[in-house]
């Protein structure tokens, strides 16, 4: 991957560094163009067993048209799909770093308008009542952003171009704590059964438990955001995962909804606690081009753009 030509200065002291704000805008812009051409190695290994395993004529078909769609991309330059989302960041802050919070989005506003202006790219982004399309892929309060506050000298950059198809196909309900862990597997596989073919499967069945409502829906993002199969670190979490799993590959959607052994690619859990008399879950899937690019810029590095 390209690295972007800029070396952070020493102790993370970046508020009032321009230099930082406008490699943050350069690398932006690269993220959004290269997220939407470039599939990550991990969706491709996926969507190659899926096609191996896959017993069905007609869905080895569809799969070998999705892997030869990724090749034709790769090979023209081209936008794997012509929806170029809602751009999403989730932003990783080290706890040794110091920023200029609203420099850092405008950065990153900045970098996503260009892309789009530039490239140039389809803009999806339109005012929800007028419907008024703004052109430059950005408008009130998008490009969404999410933070997430680590150890570290470091921040990481990761978009995460959301598609509608897959996005409208988002789910939350606050189940009541007697429905327990089997109500949390109904639900998923009732929505995994009532998306059908609309969020593009073979998909990445991202889940968020707990938390309060907003909490919930933002974790099954995240979640839907991970590298294929990476499990959840807690063994109970972890467990879950590969129960519905197994369900949702046995419900015989397929890719594309015409049927098959492969609808989902991975099912990720991101949990977190929750009030005593709640039990919320979200759903929010990624379809089968699960697009996602990061850059991280380190003290006394070259900013690295990877997967």
């Amino acid at each position: 991957m390209a690295n972007v030509d800029y070396v952070a200065p020493y102790k993370q002291v970046w508020d009032t560094d321009e230099k930082f704000y406008q490699s943050v805008e350069e690398a932006c812009k690269t993220l959004y163009i290269e997220s939407l051409k470039d599939l990550p190695p991990d969706v491709r290994t996926a969507l190659e067993k899926a096609f191996e395993k896959e017993e069905l004529e007609s869905g080895k078909d569809i799969l070998s048209t999705l892997i030869k769609t990724v090749s034709t991309a790769d090979n023209e330059k081209l936008l794997i799909c012509q929806d170029t989302g809602i751009p999403v960041y989730f932003i990783k802050v080290g706890n040794q770093v110091r920023f200029d919070g609203l420099r850092l989005e405008q950065a990153i506003r900045k970098g996503t308008e260009r892309a789009t202006l530039e490239h140039p790219l389809r803009s999806s982004i339109v005012n929800t009542l007028s419907r008024k399309n703004h052109g430059t892929s950005t408008g009130d309060q998008v490009p969404i952003i999410h933070y997430e506050f680590v150890e570290g000298n470091q921040i990481e950059i990761l978009i995460v171009p959301k598609g509608s198809g897959s996005e409208n196909m988002s789910y939350l309900k606050m189940l009541t704590p007697a429905e327990g862990i089997a109500g949390i597997k109904k639900y998923v596989l009732e929505c995994v059964f009532e998306s059908g073919a609309n969020p593009c499967p073979p998909t990445i069945v991202g889940i968020g438990l707990g938390g309060s409502a907003d909490k919930c829906a933002s974790l099954a993002k995240k979640a839907a955001a991970r590298e294929v199969g990476s499990p959840n670190p807690d063994p109970e979490v972890q467990k879950l995962e590969e129960e519905l799993y197994t369900a949702i590959n046995k419900m015989g959607i397929g890719a594309h909804g015409l049927g098959g052994s492969t609808t989902a690619l991975a099912v990720h859990i991101e949990a977190a606690d929750t009030h005593m008399t709640c039990n919320p879950v979200a759903v929010n899937m990624m379809c089968w081009p699960a697009r996602r690019m990061r850059a991280t810029f380190s003290p006394h590095e070259e900013t690295k753009i990877t997967y």
